[in-house]
């Protein structure tokens, strides 16, 4: 025969990139068996990271999780875009679980944990955010009934027109760790309606990613030896 036998070791780091592992387990929502696949992916002019897709066949329920391969960086990134175009919606993001996103023209701010880390286009969060806060509508404050239907509405309303490209605003990324991304469509070139600032943490982020633990692990060696 002429096919030669392929004699790539399979662990190369490449071949990885390019495999999906697939393993079983439970759908959050109904409990179901279902599978996930979990996938190593590079993102352009930023770093690894793992996806994990999982697709319930018996409830629907699809969850897309992302976890940031790499460490926490030196310093945490604050990004922040001026949406001027509906095309800006096809702008790949990667939301870490330790950013949190602000849209100041909404008033409306989306903590830490919230949505855990996604990897998805601005339209894709956009959405995402919708559908909490359509399921969560005391994400947006306001214990009492009427006037949070009428400001569910509202803040509803005026999400749909950002994602419709009918409305400028601004969104914001602000990641302690460092670990999240938002495509800048003109690299390697400056992004004019892009701006990526990094700062120095406060001691309170540090201890919020743990990492002020992590610092005087040396020292503690034998007290924590003895746990």
């Amino acid at each position: 025969s002429l096919e030669e036998p392929d004699e790539k070791p399979v662990d190369s780091a490449e071949d990885l990139r390019n495999e999906v592992l697939q393993f079983n387990t439970n759908c959050p929502e109904c409990n179901a068996p279902a599978d996930t696949n979990m996938k190593l992916v590079q993102i352009p002019h930023f770093k690894e990271v793992i996806i994990m897709a999982t697709n319930c066949d018996a409830c629907g329920h699809r969850t897309n999780e992302v976890k940031s391969g790499g460490a926490i960086e030196p310093h945490g990134t604050r990004i922040t875009l001026r949406i001027t175009d509906p095309s800006d919606m096809t702008r790949d993001i990667l939301k870490s679980e330790t950013c949190s996103v602000e849209i100041p023209e909404l008033e409306f701010e989306l903590g830490m944990g919230a949505l855990g880390g996604k990897f998805t286009t601005l339209e894709g969060l956009l959405k995402d955010i919708r559908e909490l806060v359509e399921r969560n509508p005391f994400t947006l404050g306001d214990s009492s009934v009427p006037s949070r239907t009428g400001k569910l509405q509202e803040f509803i309303g005026k999400l749909q027109e950002i994602i419709e490209g009918k409305t400028e605003a601004h969104f914001i990324m602000d990641d302690p760790a460092g670990n999240s991304y938002l495509q800048n469509v003109y690299a390697p070139e400056e992004d004019p309606e892009l701006k990526v600032e990094r700062y120095q943490r406060t001691f309170e982020q540090n201890e919020d990613l743990g990492l002020n633990d992590m610092k005087t692990e040396g020292y503690e060696s034998e007290g924590a030896a003895g746990r």
